[in-house]
């Protein structure tokens, strides 16, 4: 089952559901709608290696905003610090940054019990476009869970992505034994 816009504050209330900063006019029906941060980056090899620590380069959206390119992959990150204390977070693009053609994420749109940061974003677009900081990039959506919880993702000692961070962070495939 999804949270509704009134069972998503009684949790914020509650501390199991933490947004930050939280504006109540971001908060729909079924969702709260998140922005796109002031940091961007870009993978600095063009051939990507799975099996080792391929390393980004950040850089600031500017005032004018910036234009995404075609075939580049970009790593973004929420505006937004988010906690889960006892629902799966889900973030999904919104209709609107859908139909400029951007794509928020590959394939990492749902969060673990008990991620606390912010979100980082793989972005593609399938035309150029312009993007600026602070611009709604998507929307988070919050799902029961059924049974207790023997760990969660923050207390994990081998989550890859636990730091708090204002940036987006790579891919962390190189830590995983295969």
């Amino acid at each position: 089952m999804i949270l509704s816009d009134k069972r998503i504050l009684e949790e914020i209330d509650k501390g199991s559901i933490v947004i930050e900063p939280f504006d109540r006019k971001c908060l729909g029906t079924n969702s709260y709608d998140v922005h796109l941060g002031k940091y961007l980056a870009t993978y600095k090899d063009a051939v990507l290696d799975a099996k080792k620590h391929n390393e980004i380069q950040h850089f600031e959206i500017p005032a004018e905003g910036y234009v995404l390119e075609p075939g580049k992959l970009y790593l973004g990150v929420t505006l937004e610090y988010t906690e889960t204390h006892g629902h799966v977070p889900f973030l999904e693009g919104k209709s609107s940054t859908g139909r400029l053609g951007i794509d928020i994420h590959a394939t990492a749109g749902k969060g673990d019990v008990g991620f606390c940061n912010t979100w980082t974003l793989e972005i593609s677009v399938a035309q150029p476009v312009r993007v600026y900081a602070g611009m709604p990039i998507g929307q988070l959506i919050y799902f029961v869970v059924e049974g207790d919880i023997e760990t969660l993702y923050n207390s994990k000692g081998n989550a890859k992505y636990n730091n708090k961070t204002i940036r987006p962070v790579e891919s962390m495939m190189w830590k995983n034994a295969f």
